[in-house]
């Protein structure tokens, strides 16, 4: 966890971020199918119209891949680090 500057106490998420696995993911799917697109048996022009649909939908997939990862980077969730808790809860509830 890392600190945010200037403002003590204060924590942000970093690699546990939701935003970061779903942009890997989708990167990852994007990478792969931007790889396969280039292969002999990825493209199916007569399927799509003269489209290289894996090349396009691949490109597409690391673009927002890359814009989570950016998103969380840019404007990160702060954890609060002391959390209040109720007197009537015993410890660990």
């Amino acid at each position: 966890m890392s600190t945010s500057p200037g403002k003590q106490g204060r924590h942000t998420a970093g690699a546990f971020d939701i935003r970061n696995f779903i942009g890997l993911l989708l990167a990852i799917y994007g990478a792969i199918l931007t790889v396969y697109s280039f292969m002999p048996g990825g493209q199916a022009p007569e399927k799509t119209g003269d489209i290289n649909a894996n090349l396009l939908i691949g490109v597409l997939l690391l673009v927002v891949g890359g814009a989570f990862m950016l998103w969380a980077r840019l404007r990160p969730v702060i954890v609060p680090e002391h959390v209040e808790h109720d007197s009537d809860r015993p410890a660990g509830h």
